[in-house]
C-alpha cells in the first residue's frame, strides 16, 4: 500500500451515502486517499471509511456543514494536516425540494441556496488558495436544469448558478493547470430521488432515456472518476450531463 503522503487527496462532500458513497468508493479504488465530508450522517460515513479501509485504501470522515465557510475552512486545515494537500474537489453536497414557485417557502428557498450555491461557493473559495497545481474541481449540477420541469425552478436556479461557477472559475485558476468542470446527472436511483415519488413516477423517469433505466451511484462515479483523471486534463469548464440521453 502506498504511504499516505504519496497518495492523491479528493475531498468529496455530501459522501456519507447516495452519489456521494460510490464517488468515495470509486476514487478510493482509483488510489486517491478520500474525505468523505457529511453533514448528520455520522454513521453511514464512518462504516463507508471502514470498507475502504478494510479494502486497503485510506480514508477519513469529516463532519462539517459546507454552507458554513468556518467549518469548510476548518475542514481544509484538517485535511492537510492528516494528508496533505488537496488535489480533487467534489462538490455532492446538495438537497433537492420538488416545489411550484407559488408553494416555495422561504425556508425551503433558502436552505437550497444555502447548500447548493453557498455550499459550492465555500469550497470553491478554499480551493482557489489551496488546490494542489495540477488539480480537479469537479461540482454537481443538474440535467434537470435543461428540462424545464414544474416543481423545479428553485432547485434548477441553485444549479444554474453552480455551473456559472464552474464556467467562471475554470478560467480564474488560469496558469495552474487546474481543471473545473461539473456533472449534471439525469434521475439516479437513489434516496434523494426515489423520495416522495410513486412506483408509477419512478417508472415514469425510468421510461424517459433511451436506454429505458434510471441511473445508478455508480453511473455517475465513473464520470467523475474520468474526470478527476489524467485522460480529461484537456476537459476544462464544460457541463458533462450524464443522462443516459434523456435531454
Amino acid at each position: 500500500m502506498q504511504d499516505n503522503k504519496q497518495r492523491k487527496v479528493a475531498l468529496v462532500t455530501g459522501a456519507s451515502r447516495g452519489i456521494g458513497a460510490a464517488v468515495v468508493q470509486r476514487l478510493a479504488r482509483d488510489g486517491f486517499a478520500v474525505v468523505v465530508n457529511y453533514a448528520a450522517s455520522a454513521t453511514e460515513a464512518e462504516t463507508l471509511v471502514a470498507h475502504i479501509v478494510a479494502a486497503g485504501g485510506v480514508a477519513m470522515a469529516f463532519k462539517a456543514d459546507v454552507a458554513s465557510a468556518v467549518a469548510v475552512r476548518q475542514m481544509f486545515d484538517e485535511v492537510e494536516q492528516r494528508l496533505g494537500k488537496i488535489d480533487v474537489l467534489v462538490n455532492n453536497a446538495g438537497i433537492m425540494t420538488v416545489q411550484p414557485v407559488s408553494q416555495t417557502t422561504d425556508d425551503q428557498f433558502d436552505r437550497m441556496f444555502e447548500i447548493n450555491v453557498r455550499g459550492t461557493f465555500n469550497t470553491l473559495r478554499e480551493a482557489a488558495a489551496r488546490l494542489n497545481e495540477g488539480g480537479r474541481v469537479i461540482n454537481f449540477s443538474t440535467t434537470a436544469l435543461a428540462m424545464n420541469l414544474p416543481g423545479y425552478a428553485t432547485y434548477n436556479a441553485t444549479k444554474a448558478a453552480v455551473e456559472s461557477y464552474t464556467r467562471v472559475f475554470a478560467k480564474e485558476l488560469r496558469g495552474r493547470n487546474i481543471t473545473v468542470n461539473a456533472v449534471a446527472p439525469g434521475p439516479v436511483a437513489t434516496e434523494l430521488f426515489l423520495n416522495g415519488k410513486t412506483p408509477e413516477q419512478i417508472q415514469h423517469f425510468a421510461n424517459m432515456p433511451p436506454l429505458q433505466r434510471l441511473g445508478e451511484p455508480e453511473d455517475i462515479a465513473a464520470v467523475v472518476s474520468m474526470l478527476a483523471g489524467p485522460d480529461a486534463g484537456w476537459v476544462n469548464g464544460q457541463v458533462l450531463r450524464a443522462n443516459g440521453g434523456v435531454a
